[in-house]
């Protein structure tokens, strides 16, 4: 009993003492929480004082910062405000100074305009007085007028008493002077038009001709109408002549060549029109000279092998023309027809060289007007191909040349174009025209064409003497190798609009009158000279 109470005691006492430890504990942790509490607190505050001090500092900076900035701010506005001020005080001196100018401007437009006015009301008061007189006179000139008709009738009725003219007759002298007057102004108005269409075509006209002209040239030719051949010696001449003159006749005979066997030292002339059988005859007798074998079979012989010869070049030349043109397509015999004027000439002109150099000059201007070029060049070579045929034939050459080009199967615009160039046909195309300008400078530019002297002196005269032959003509003068005759006429006769009907009536009578190569200029001249002596 008493163990168990020890025990128990014990137990208690054990019990009590983790009681206890347990309050201790318990009590330490509520001190310590509280100790814990209390530090935070005073942590927490400590924080927050500290917060506040910079929070007072971070506001006192901000507004050091704001003071400095607002005074900055202060500082720019009062500079701007003063530019501004600057600024508009020169906008309201110009201003202000340009309103002076205009109220000065508008001052003196408004005197001017009280000016105008006063002289306005002055001159309506001058109108108003004269209309007055104005219709004072007009009844005057109304009554002076019924005065002056019955005047003229009278005067009608004494003259028809005093010249004893009906007034049929008299209608018939007015028609006459109105058509004088007519005739007068119609040639005035020529005149304008002319000059008008002058100055447009002319510029045209001359930068494709000049151009034309520019951009070919050739060589001159001269004239041949006989051929000489040189012999070794004066005894050739007898073995041509041969025995009772039989090879020569032989010759003749087989060319249709005159041989002229004169004094002419080592030479004989060839003498004949046919340009090609000249040449056969010529080359035929320099071989028989060079075979020395001279009689009537060998010269048949040589004449035919010659002739064949000269087929070929012919052939070949008109072959080479087409080809330096750029012509194709032509018929063989035509081209035949080509060649054959390598050896025939007009006005000492080579009429193949020339044919050429029309086809040059036609393309280079159709070439300027934007027109077929080959197509001009083509008319321009086949122009004259009528003088290729013998003069057995009938007819101009223009006319025989366009025959032949159809028969050739030619185009109907070249036919044309070959037949107009001379105006056997009117021309109806600007190829004609152009075929006939080429033509015209082809023949008329230096050294193209050569004629004799006397033949030269005469034309110069007849042109002369034709522009003497009109009435006012004081002189005139053919220059520029005929090309061009200037007339002067008497300024108290001829005036400048009859100088113009006289130049018409001139070129047409030249045309009339005379035959000559490309063109010829005629310029009327008149002048109005005053002359007056000072005298002491």
């Amino acid at each position: 009993m008493v163990n168990i109470t020890l025990n128990f005691s014990k137990e208690k006492g054990k019990v009590m003492g983790e009681y206890n430890i347990l309050i201790g504990l318990i009590i330490g942790v509520i001190i310590g929480f509280a100790f814990a509490y209390w530090a935070k607190g005073k942590l927490v505050s400590q924080k927050i004082q500290d917060a506040e001090k910079e929070g007072m500092r971070l506001i006192e900076d901000a507004k050091r910062r704001a003071d400095t900035l607002l005074k900055e701010a202060k500082l720019e506005a009062k500079d701007r405000l003063f530019k501004i001020k600057s600024e508009f005080d020169s906008d309201t001196r110009e201003t202000r100074s340009e309103l002076k100018k205009k109220e000065k401007w508008l001052i003196q437009k408004e005197e001017n305009i009280d000016r105008k006015h006063d002289q306005f009301e002055k001159k309506e008061r001058e109108v108003a007085r004269r209309e007055k007189k104005l219709l004072k006179k007009e009844d005057e000139i109304e009554r002076n007028k019924l005065k002056y008709n019955e005047l003229v009738e009278e005067q009608k009725r004494q003259l028809e008493k005093i010249s004893g003219l009906t007034a049929d007759q008299a209608k018939e002298l007015l028609i006459r002077a109105m058509e004088n007057e007519a005739r007068y102004e119609a040639a005035k108005l020529i005149k304008r038009i002319e000059n008008e269409a002058k100055e447009e075509a002319d510029k045209k006209a001359k930068n494709v001709i000049a151009t034309g002209i520019q951009r070919y040239a050739a060589d001159f030719v001269a004239e041949r109408t006989v051929s000489v051949v040189q012999l070794p010696n004066d005894e050739m001449k007898g073995r041509i002549i041969g025995r009772e003159g039989r090879n020569i006749r032989a010759i003749e005979a087989a060319t249709g060549i005159d041989l002229i066997i004169d004094d002419t030292p080592e030479a004989v002339i060839l003498s004949g029109f046919n340009p090609v059988r000249r040449e056969v005859a010529r080359i035929s007798l320099m071989r028989l000279i060079s075979d020395g074998r001279i009689h009537p079979a060998r010269i048949e012989d040589i004449v035919k092998k010659v002739g064949h010869e000269v087929d070929v070049v012919i052939k070949e030349a008109g072959e080479q023309a087409a080809f330096d043109l750029g012509v194709h397509g032509i018929h063989s015999e035509l081209v035949k027809y080509i060649g054959r004027l390598k050896f025939r000439t007009s006005y000492a002109q080579n009429v193949l060289q020339h044919s050429v150099e029309v086809g040059f000059l036609a393309g280079i201007m159709a070439a300027e007007l934007g027109l077929n070029q080959k197509m001009a060049r083509r008319m321009g070579l086949l122009h004259d191909i009528g003088k290729a045929v013998d003069h057995e034939v009938e007819g101009p050459h223009a006319l025989i040349g366009s025959k032949l080009s159809k028969k050739f199967g030619e185009n109907s615009r070249v036919v044309h174009a070959v037949a107009a160039h001379h105006e056997d046909v009117p021309p109806s195309s600007v190829y004609a025209l152009l075929v006939q300008a080429a033509d015209g400078l082809s023949g008329a530019r230096p050294g193209a064409r050569r004629e004799l002297l006397e033949n030269y002196i005469k034309r110069l005269e007849e042109l002369e003497s034709i522009a003497n032959s009109f009435r006012g003509v004081a002189n005139s003068y053919a220059i520029q190798a005929g090309r061009e005759i200037r007339v002067i006429v008497e300024s108290g006769i001829v005036s400048d609009e009859e100088a113009i009907l006289l130049s018409k009536d001139i070129v047409k009578k030249i045309e009339e009158s005379l035959t000559f190569p490309g063109q010829i200029k005629v310029m009327v001249i008149r002048e109005t000279r005053s002359v007056e002596y000072a005298n002491k």
